[in-house]
């Protein structure tokens, strides 16, 4: 935890009213994206290099990715109660206008004009999750190794269309092995 974050720990309220916020400013996409702004720019709870690591735990546990960092940020800062109160926060509101346009969906999709403005709002998605890689990896991309891994599993997953779990059976073994700390040798 950053020494900031350690001074200003989150209340319930301001966690479940955050990941609302989060899951409002994204609408269309990009919660990745919106998170990372939010509480790590934002709110400053979380480093670059905290989050990175949170989500990347995120993305290898089963379940939605947003719903496991927002677990993972309500327990950080309240325990339990948090956790609950942070995934409330994040899926509550969206609930009730998902179920609202669905409800329009079905009743109008019929209607040209509806699929045009689907279409509209899916390159906003896909520009939001590139905003998020590039302004990651301009922090976390700097060693030879990291760019490598990188391209690997960018070229195993989007590419190759290989399975996320494949390509992490692959990339996943040298990325430990290369972050792994290790001692340092001492002189002989």
């Amino acid at each position: 935890m950053s020494d900031e974050a350690a001074q200003e720990r989150p209340g319930l309220l301001e966690l479940a009213l955050t990941f609302n916020k989060i899951a409002l400013a994204s609408f269309g996409g990009g919660l990745s994206a919106w998170s990372r702004e939010i509480v790590v720019v934002e709110r400053k709870w979380m480093t670059e290099e905290e989050f990175l690591s949170a989500l990347t735990i995120c993305r290898i546990l089963p379940g939605a990715n947003q719903i496991n960092l927002a677990v993972f940020v309500g327990v950080k800062f309240r325990g339990i109660a948090g956790a609950v109160v942070s995934c409330l926060g994040l899926i509550f509101v969206p609930l009730l206008i998902v179920l609202a346009m669905g409800w329009f969906y079905f009743a109008y999709s019929k209607v040209p004009a509806m699929k045009d403005v689907l279409h509209g709002v899916t390159p906003a998605a896909v520009a939001m999750t590139f905003a998020m890689a590039i302004k990651t990896g301009q922090k976390c991309l700097r060693a030879p190794m990291a760019i490598a891994l990188f391209v690997a599993i960018f070229v195993l997953s989007a590419i190759l269309r290989m399975p996320l779990l494949a390509a992490l059976a692959i990339c996943g073994p040298v990325a430990f092995w290369w972050g792994w700390p290790r001692k340092p040798r001492e002189p002989a």
